[in-house]
């Protein structure tokens, strides 16, 4: 019988792997700057050359980089390597439009569900807290709007404590709140829409509040198909009008 050697493993890949984990779990978001070397190795209680060389790999693996004078940040181009060529696809399709809908569906409603299922007091105060933000803000212009709206997303699913979720909502953020901006312009002119938006998104903070799981998954669609149906609806009031233009400008 032969027994496979065990191979020890380097401080410098035990500090690499807490960093990724770190990032993984959002603890260390797109962006963020890293504590200076020293400190970084005083709170991992590690030397500074074996934290310096996990840095290093880190750097090699395109998770982190360094800026000259600046310090070391998590990579923006996690996101940015998804998230830019597709928007740019995606406006190029008008229809996408309802297609994001239809994957918001999906999205939205599972990390409502699991927001309900598993968010934490601090989770449900910062839902209430971007929902109060949202009432408060409400005259802002379609852009800064859809900022906030996708702020009030982003606790929601942090609140659903699912890591895949979390960078899959933060990936595609950009392209989320260009749909979410589109909708706000599409709609703005609609008499009693904005309103009732608002009372759809206050049935799923309140049933993520309630810890009920179904209901919150239920509200966000509920949300989704208002949207949808308004949209539609728009459409074909702004096709009729385009009509009664073309037939008085023959006249």
């Amino acid at each position: 019988m032969t027994f496979q050697r065990i191979q020890p493993t380097k401080l410098s890949d035990v500090i690499m792997e807490r960093i990724e984990a770190m990032i993984v779990d959002g603890t260390l978001k797109a962006g963020t700057r890293l504590p200076s070397e020293r400190d970084l190795a005083a709170q991992f209680s590690v030397s500074r050359p074996s934290l310096r060389e996990a840095i290093q790999k880190l750097e090699a693996r395109g998770l982190v980089e360094r800026r000259q004078g600046g310090g070391t940040f998590v990579s923006d181009n996690l996101q940015e390597r998804v998230a830019e060529p597709l928007l740019e696809l995606l406006l190029q399709h008008p229809e996408s439009q309802f297609d994001l809908l239809e994957f918001r569906h999906a999205l939205e409603g599972i990390s409502s569900y699991y927001a309900a299922l598993r968010g934490t007091p601090p989770d449900i105060e910062a839902i209430h807290g971007a929902f109060a933000k949202l009432k408060k803000e409400s005259g802002q212009d379609p852009a800064e709007q859809a900022q906030t709206l996708m702020d009030f997303n982003l606790r929601i699913t942090e609140a659903s404590h699912n890591v895949v979720l979390l960078h899959l909502v933060r990936s595609m953020q950009g392209i989320l709140q260009r749909n979410i901006q589109q909708n706000l312009q599409d709609l703005a002119h609609k008499a009693g829409v904005m309103q009732q938006l608002h009372e759809h998104r206050r049935h799923i903070v309140a049933a993520i509040a309630a810890g009920e799981p179904e209901q919150a998954r239920e509200a966000c669609h509920q949300l989704l198909a208002y949207i949808e149906h308004a949209l539609l609806a728009s459409n074909r009031e702004q096709s009729r009008i385009q009509r009664s233009l073309r037939r008085t400008q023959q006249g």
